[in-house]
């Protein structure tokens, strides 16, 4: 057996490796229903002002990304953003969200939006910070 490490990871080995997980995985979880959700907001002139990108896994929406411009923050966009993920993923059976963030971002944010967290990692990524992981239930 080598073993062989590097830096330069290519979309050939890491579809090689998802390939082994995902299979593995199938003996546990039906991702027949896992898919991608976007929800974006966009000004007059077609450019993104926001956006959520997440993905369904079960009874759950993970969320992987929630940004908001600059120029739009303290709207209610962010907000918006969510609700609209909500009243789609309850069509679809979700009951529960998923988000993490970290301490500069929006872990107030989230809170007010009616989500609980559940875990904090100290000195995530660098010492002072911290990566929080919060859920909602629907």
């Amino acid at each position: 057996m080598k073993i062989e490490v590097t830096e330069n990871i290519t979309a050939e080995d890491q579809e090689e490796l998802l390939d082994g997980l995902r299979a593995f995985n199938r003996q546990f979880i039906d991702i027949s229903d896992w898919y991608s959700l976007g929800v974006y907001a966009r000004d007059e002139n077609g450019v993104m002002t926001g956006g959520l990108i997440g993905k369904r896994k079960g009874d759950w929406l993970c969320i992987d990304f929630l940004w908001v411009s600059e120029k739009t923050r303290g709207t209610g966009l962010g907000s918006e953003l969510i609700r609209t993920a909500e009243a789609r993923i309850r069509e679809w059976g979700c009951r529960h969200m998923l988000v993490d963030t970290a301490s500069f971002q929006a872990l107030p944010f989230y809170q007010k939006c009616g989500f609980t967290l559940h875990n904090s990692i100290q000195d995530f990524p660098y010492p002072g910070m911290q990566r929080h992981y919060l859920t909602k239930s629907l």
